[in-house]
């Protein structure tokens, strides 16, 4: 795959080269310390020069090397086929490449030998003694292209996993919410239907124009899995003012949500259902209502917010509830967007009432 960004060959060919470079070196150097040690020859710059360059066309050859692996890779396929290729072309390279080698020797002659040597005999000997080298060059650079490409891949798949992750997320989320509003919106047109039989024209009337505004803020932030907390309670108040709108004096709702808690960021529609289950398992069953708290805090870097209702709830509610629509509903979108890090509890307390708390991480908008 040839990617056509000039920043990308740039830098693909600035680690050939310094690679190649690092390779070249040591291997003049260490041609240098055998001349040394075997003939005492002084004059080094010639020879360390000639051995340096001499990897040229190796350089230049890298890439098409590189190219090569990644259309032809070896056991993929006809891999009879990709190893005859990658046969004749460390064949050809390793010709062209001596050739090189060889020429540089005849002219310059770097060793002095008497006579100079001829460039065939020149040519045989070097590649009879570089011939090992070259194909531990060769098998080099496929393995560090494979090991490279692999690495890719493996990271563009876990991108491509995380995007799909989050997507599905979404798309769970926006059903999840779709869910929610009409378990919502059926609640209060049955409390409307209550009281239209009651003959409460003018709370009926105020409670719908109540709902449609409560449904018009809601779908105006239904692309938005998260709201702030100051958003949400401002939800919250609609909504309240709905149900005070049917239960009158005996529902009695007080919010105690800190000023500085406003900022942190909740699921959309988080305390409406809680509150919602208050009402209709605490509030609406004792004749003389009942109290709702809403409390906010911020214990250890979490954000903690409880929902109570004074109402003596039975086994059969409490089981009902946690199985509800609104808390199973609340629960898996907690789950897929903080994972274990949230919690949900719904616990009856000892001094009478229930007690819904809900833990997730405390994050500012």
């Amino acid at each position: 795959m040839t990617d056509a960004r000039p920043d990308t060959r740039f830098t693909r060919w600035t680690w050939i080269v310094a690679i190649w470079c690092a390779g070249a070196l040591f291997d003049a150097s260490q041609t240098i310390l055998i001349m040394h040690a075997m003939v005492g020859h002084r004059s080094w710059l010639a020879p360390f020069g000639i051995a340096f360059i001499s990897w040229l066309p190796w350089v230049l050859a890298t890439p098409f090397i590189i190219e090569l692996a990644r259309r032809h890779p070896i056991g993929r396929g006809a891999w009879l086929k990709t190893a005859g290729m990658h046969l004749a072309a460390f064949v050809l390279i390793s010709a062209v490449a001596e050739s090189w080698a060889a020429l540089l020797r005849v002219v310059f002659n770097p060793w002095h030998h008497t006579p100079p040597s001829t460039f065939l005999y020149t040519w045989y000997t070097t590649l009879t003694d570089q011939i090992l080298t070259f194909v531990i060059v060769y098998v080099l650079i496929l393995t560090i292209t494979y090991g490279i490409d692999s690495r890719e891949k493996m990271e563009r798949q876990m991108t491509e996993t995380g995007r799909l992750n989050e997507e599905l997320s979404r798309a769970q989320l926006a059903a999840l919410r779709r869910q929610m509003d009409p378990h919502f919106m059926f609640n209060t047109l049955n409390s409307i239907v209550g009281l239209v039989r009651d003959q409460r024209n003018d709370a009926a009337v105020s409670m719908i124009v109540g709902l449609s505004e409560f449904m018009r803020r809601a779908s105006e932030d239904s692309h938005r899995t998260q709201v702030t907390l100051t958003e949400e309670v401002e939800y919250l108040q609609r909504y309240i003012d709905i149900q005070k709108m049917r239960f009158g004096d005996r529902l009695r709702v007080s919010l105690d949500i800190p000023a500085e808690l406003g900022n942190a960021q909740v699921p959309n529609l988080l305390l409406q259902p809680l509150v919602e289950n208050a009402i209709k398992h605490g509030v609406s069953k004792r004749v003389a209502g009942g109290d709702v708290r809403v409390a906010g805090t911020r214990p250890d870097g979490t954000l903690r917010l409880t929902v109570y209702n004074d109402g003596p709830w039975v086994q059969e509610d409490m089981e009902a509830t946690s199985c509800g629509v609104g808390l199973g509903n609340l629960r898996t979108r907690l789950h897929i967007l903080y994972g274990e890090r949230s919690a949900l509890q719904l616990r009856p307390l000892d001094a009478g009432g229930v007690e819904v708390v809900v833990t997730l991480p405390f994050v500012e908008a």
